[in-house]
């Protein structure tokens, strides 16, 4: 799940693995996630809401497994390893399939690393049922129903709750942890990392009121200016702390379901109160120069002053902009101060 790039997203249904998310849950939204009342002192059965209905989870999970973008985090941050998880196919440093704080967490527990599931082209079905899980996890993921009947065949599957790819970490915890008996220990893991994030964003008190645009230029085409809406879980998260969301954000997330839309380059007034643009590129920063060239991008005040941050393409710090309950911890410092650091003008 290469939860990034549309233009290379766009080839497959989860594509921009940008994630659809209007669950962009924030702290506020600790009810909003389906877990009946009984998964909260990890008493079975457990009854799941989602999606694509409810699922009823009999006894305490012994083999649990995970697909899509993060869900195996869950547990591994809670002290359990998956008997299967999704393989990393964007920012692994290393082409091992994991990502650098999945690998951290694995070494900590002393434990190997589980089964991959390779989903380039889509969920491996049979490699999942292999493992013979009692419980699989897809809280932030993009199931389709089909998907999900099929996974479904194998063992109760907890899917997304509202939009697809949309779901807040937190909310992903909290469906998680719920479906494997440890809604309490997923709820400490939240003000934990709630606390964290807090004490990382207020080493950069610019940004604060800063109003962060998350795009993806194709250096090829500037005849369009591609964006994230709030449904993601980038500019989502960001405004779960509070950031305040540029204009045209706010009005095209009103009027759309989507997790990405892009607009006319001849638009570019409606890009005036964007303070930073965050962007994925190469790290010698030639988009920079690329873009102030433009006749049209070089009139948005961000781009003419060079207030760009550029992820790397295909890094670890680039995969952590999605934030996950073991990525936070990894990246969350890093993450803020390059966002920091676009708010000096570089032109």
């Amino acid at each position: 799940m290469p939860h990034f790039r549309p233009a290379a997203l766009a080839l497959t249904a989860i594509a921009a693995l940008a994630l659809t998310g209007c669950a962009t849950a924030t702290a506020s939204d600790a009810d909003t996630a389906g877990a009946d009342s009984s998964s909260g002192s990890g008493e079975f059965p457990v009854t799941i809401e989602h999606a694509y209905g409810t699922t009823t989870i009999a006894e305490k999970p012994e083999r649990i497994a995970t697909v899509a973008w993060a869900n195996h985090e869950v547990p591994l941050a809670l002290g359990v390893v998956p008997v299967g998880m999704s393989k990393a196919t964007w920012g692994d440093d290393d082409s091992d399939g994991v990502l650098p704080w999945v690998e951290d967490r694995l070494e900590e527990l002393g434990a190997e690393t589980p089964v991959l599931f390779d989903e380039t082209d889509g969920i491996d079905f049979e490699a999942v049922a292999d493992t013979a899980p009692d419980v699989i996890l897809a809280a932030y993921s993009g199931l389709t129903q089909e998907e999900y009947d099929t996974l479904s065949k194998i063992a109760p599957v907890v899917a997304y709750p509202d939009v697809a790819w949309g779901t807040s970490y937190e909310d992903m915890i909290r469906l998680d942890a719920a479906a494997i008996g440890l809604a309490a220990e997923g709820d400490q893991l939240i003000e934990d990392l709630h606390a964290e994030v807090d004490a990382a964003l207020a080493e950069h008190p610019g940004l604060a009121e800063s109003n962060i645009l998350f795009s993806y230029i194709d250096p090829s085409d500037f005849s369009q200016v591609g964006f994230y809406t709030s449904h993601d879980t980038r500019p989502g998260f960001l405004s779960s702390l509070g950031l305040p969301q540029p204009a045209i954000v706010e009005e095209e997330t009103a009027g759309t379901d989507q997790f990405y839309v892009s607009v006319s380059s001849e638009q570019a007034d409606r890009f005036a109160d964007v303070d930073v643009f965050v962007t994925y590129g190469e790290p010698d920063g030639a988009i920079i120069a690329q873009l102030q060239a433009d006749p049209l991008l070089s009139q948005i005040p961000a781009i003419a002053n060079g207030r760009i941050a550029i992820l790397e393409n295909s890094t670890p710090l680039a995969a952590s902009a999605n934030p996950s309950p073991l990525s936070i911890g990894w990246g969350i410092d890093e993450y803020f101060a390059l966002l920091a650091s676009a708010l000096e003008p570089r032109a």
